[in-house]
């Protein structure tokens, strides 16, 4: 079904009606049957063909795809929402939703209408984007391009329906190769099976794309790489969808990406801590149930406030995302949008901070013992505290940068992205 609007045929949504709030209650309904299925998961690398479909019928994968191309266009709470809550019942579910469904924001942003046309024809959008460059473009003789390469950590791979990431390009006076931002739809490539073996996140379906003489056309590509987009890279989208979300900076969303799943890990360690509360006894006299116990309810009690904390600083980020966005690329500043990837970045601390201080040592060995919920929450936690993002960027060049551009008024450096 479609409808006549501006000079345009849009296609209606599978659901006109549904609201952002019935689609955060769906994913939480969801998510609670996610919890016993996490090993299975870990064992497949990635979650269930059910599964993605339940996603798929829920409307996971339209929250950010414009309603033109029958999306729902809900904005940035309502996929952060949803994020979490998969997140907090399987931690691998929400790392593999999330990574891939988030680019529909990018795609709807970067790109111009001939280009979005083709890459939101089936509605839903399911896009890996891993930062680094993973192999080479080079230009046909009709203008378009071919690539060849791998590219690794691409996380929502299995059931994804395009990829986007950087290839190098080489220039013919000899000057260093410079990178091509590039979208490849999936009959352009092979995902590999090679994930699983990492300390945690063993289902979050983050395998490696190869592409073998793959040919992409032209207006699939921008000639730059994602660190170095602003906001006045976001026009085409802005004025396309009447929608000042299409022209935000990716830099920031990346970073509310990021929270939302630290924060839903951390809520479903809180999850397994209160169950541990309610079901198991203290180990010294005088014996009494856990939520009885002074010290205990301490613990929880820290811990719960630590991860609403979090909540609400992504939440806050949230918000203040969307503000920068309705400003326009005129009222863009780089320390404004660096800030929100600075609180985002503290938002997943907090979390960690919760489970590593306050969950993890007071739960008891027998909550650790391998494929326990908490035992798993733990590892995925540390194994997303590794990424370089939050890790190592935002932890050193992003605050550098942020007091560089606030004080000197300079740009924030292009690799810290």
């Amino acid at each position: 079904m479609s409808v006549t609007g501006s000079g345009q045929r849009h296609r209606l949504p599978p659901e006109p009606e549904l609201t952002p709030a019935e689609i955060v209650t769906r994913a939480e309904a969801i998510a609670a049957t996610l919890v016993e299925r996490q090993a299975e998961v870990e064992e497949r690398t990635f979650y269930a063909q059910d599964i993605h479909e339940e996603f798929t019928k829920a409307g996971f994968y339209r929250i950010l795809v414009p309603r033109r191309y029958g999306g729902y266009e809900f904005g940035a709470d309502t996929f952060i929402r949803v994020t979490m809550a998969l997140t907090r019942g399987c931690s691998s579910t929400g790392w593999m939703y999330c990574l891939g469904a988030a680019h529909a924001l990018l795609a709807a942003t970067l790109f111009d209408e001939r280009a979005q046309d083709e890459l939101f024809a089936a509605g839903d959008f399911i896009a890996p984007m891993p930062l680094a460059p993973g192999g080479t473009a080079e230009r046909t003789d009709d203008g378009h391009w071919v690539l060849n390469g791998t590219w690794h950590y691409c996380s929502g791979a299995p059931y994804a329906t395009h990829l986007i990431g950087h290839a190098m390009v080489s220039k013919e006076d000899g000057a260093p190769p410079e990178p091509l931002l590039f979208i490849a739809p999936r009959a352009e490539w092979e995902m590999l099976d090679n994930w699983g073996e990492q300390l945690g996140l063993k289902g979050s379906g983050s395998h490696s794309i190869t592409i073998r003489d793959g040919r992409i056309p032209d207006y699939f590509t921008k000639p730059l790489h994602l660190s170095e987009v602003t906001m006045a890279d976001g026009e085409a989208g802005r004025l396309l969808h009447g929608n000042p979300q299409y022209g935000g900076s990716p830099l920031g969303f990346m970073s509310l990406e990021g929270a939302a799943i630290a924060v839903g890990m951390a809520k479903g360690a809180l999850d397994t801590y209160e169950e541990l509360l309610r079901t198991k006894t203290t180990g010294t006299p005088p014996f009494a149930v856990r939520s009885e116990d002074p010290d205990y309810q301490l613990w929880y009690g820290e811990a719960s406030a630590l991860i609403a904390t979090g909540e609400a600083a992504l939440l806050n980020a949230v918000q203040q995302w969307d503000e920068l966005c309705a400003g326009g690329a005129a009222a863009y500043t780089p320390d404004r949008d660096l800030m929100i990837a600075l609180i985002c970045r503290q938002a997943a601390t907090i979390a960690w901070q919760a489970v590593e201080n306050h969950i993890l040592p007071t739960a008891g060995s027998s909550a650790l013992r391998s494929g326990e919920r908490l035992e798993r929450v733990w590892r995925d936690l540390s194994t997303g505290r590794s990424h370089t993002g939050f890790g190592v960027l935002l932890s050193g060049e992003g605050n550098r940068s942020y007091t560089r551009s606030r004080v000197n008024g300079e740009r924030f450096a292009a690799g810290a992205a």
